[in-house]
């Protein structure tokens, strides 16, 4: 229901509460000086997401989401005029590097509802990205996932590896063998190590040419030339895909610790090295050049280590290009799309179970309609 002048007093949201995730209807807000109101057309569902429903982890929102393409629907007084056009496609950052009290859908209400208000300290400091390039709004819940993996490859490409060993066959590895030869130049292996002959068999269907699938084990000979190893592992997984890849063969290696890591998580094979550290060093596009630890294994092999937290906005614009300019090669990692109620669904049965197969097929993204999506999108209902 709309008022006189068009607006909406009330909007649907996917709210967590009572240990679970209800549909609900919350008062819509109007922005204040600075900030910004937009509409939802679809979001996305990550690994981060998964866990914060698990109660893995402590984040306070209500409403979690931090991947997808919105609408300006209106701005405050003071936002600049780039963003003050309703209907104007946006993508919003979802890391600010300076100020945490601004991670959207984690300590601020993310996206899994039909109007968001995005704060005045994000908006000023232009975490609030216009698309003049926007992929069909379904892909757009992998414009921030890719954009991690842009920064991911960046990062891995100052190696100048001849092989790309990804570890992790979920969204994030999925889009990095996708994206490696058009953003790792030079790289002439990609090999995806799954955990699950599942995984495996789903990777076979949606075969990417030239990627080579793996199952548990570590490739044969590398050769003598530079190898990465991408870590696209959840964070209970990151210490083992780390491990492996210590025992990489091949010439210098260069290691991306991606996936999070627990709490206090330390390797005895790379003794007195601040894992944490190590991730955290490299956040939202800075610093430049960009920050690598040379450290040792325990057996005294050199190794090259990195991370990252967040994307910088040229990341986005770069993801959102690049969907719009091949579609075909992503698309099919949107596995599920759904309307609200589904939605909520869905998020409930994963909050109590670790399977990843819904409605029959297995889940790599789950995308959440809010708006009418082109005819072209896949829809699971």
């Amino acid at each position: 229901m709309r008022t006189a002048d068009g607006a909406v007093p009330d909007h649907r949201a996917l709210v967590r509460e009572a240990g679970g995730v209800r549909l609900r209807l919350r008062p819509t807000p109007q922005p204040a000086p600075g900030e910004l109101l937009v509409a939802t057309q679809v979001a996305g569902l990550c690994g981060t997401d998964i866990q914060m429903l698990r109660g893995l982890r402590d984040d306070p929102a209500a409403v979690i989401g931090h991947e997808g393409i919105s609408r300006v629907v209106a701005a405050g007084p003071g936002v600049p005029d780039a963003l003050r056009r309703p209907g104007t496609p946006v993508v919003v950052n979802p890391t600010h590097r300076f100020d945490p009290s601004f991670l959207l859908g984690h300590n601020v209400d993310g996206l899994l509802q039909e109007r968001t208000l995005i704060p005045a300290t994000a908006v000023r400091d232009g975490l609030v990205v216009p698309l003049t390039q926007a992929p069909d709004p379904v892909l757009g819940t992998l414009i921030e996932p890719l954009a991690a993996v842009r920064y991911a490859l960046a990062l891995l490409a100052a190696a100048r590896p001849r092989t790309l060993v990804v570890y992790g066959d979920g969204t994030i590895g999925q889009l990095a063998v996708r994206a490696a030869r058009r953003w790792l130049d030079g790289v002439a292996r990609v090999l995806l190590v799954h955990h699950t002959p599942t995984g495996v068999a789903w990777s076979a269907r949606q075969a990417v040419p030239g990627v080579e699938l793996l199952l548990d084990r570590e490739p044969g000979p590398l050769g003598a030339e530079p190898v990465a190893a991408l870590l696209a592992t959840p964070r209970d997984a990151t210490l083992g895909a780390l491990e492996s890849a210590l025992r990489l063969s091949g010439g210098e290696l260069t290691v991306d610790v991606f996936g999070g890591l627990p709490p206090g998580a330390a390797s005895a094979s790379l003794p007195g090295v601040d894992l944490a550290a190590v991730r955290a060093a490299n956040c939202a596009g800075h610093p430049v050049p960009a920050a690598f630890a040379q450290v040792a294994t325990a057996r005294g092999r050199p190794v090259r280590l990195t991370g990252h937290r967040g994307v910088g906005n040229g990341h986005l614009v770069e993801a959102a290009a690049e969907l719009s300019r091949n579609p075909a090669a992503y698309r099919a990692l949107v596995t599920h799309v759904v309307g609200l109620p589904e939605a909520a669904r869905i998020m409930n049965d994963l909050t109590v179970s670790d399977r990843r197969t819904v409605a029959g097929s297995r889940l790599i993204k789950l995308a959440v309609r809010f708006a009418p999506v082109p005819p072209s999108a896949q829809e699971t209902q």
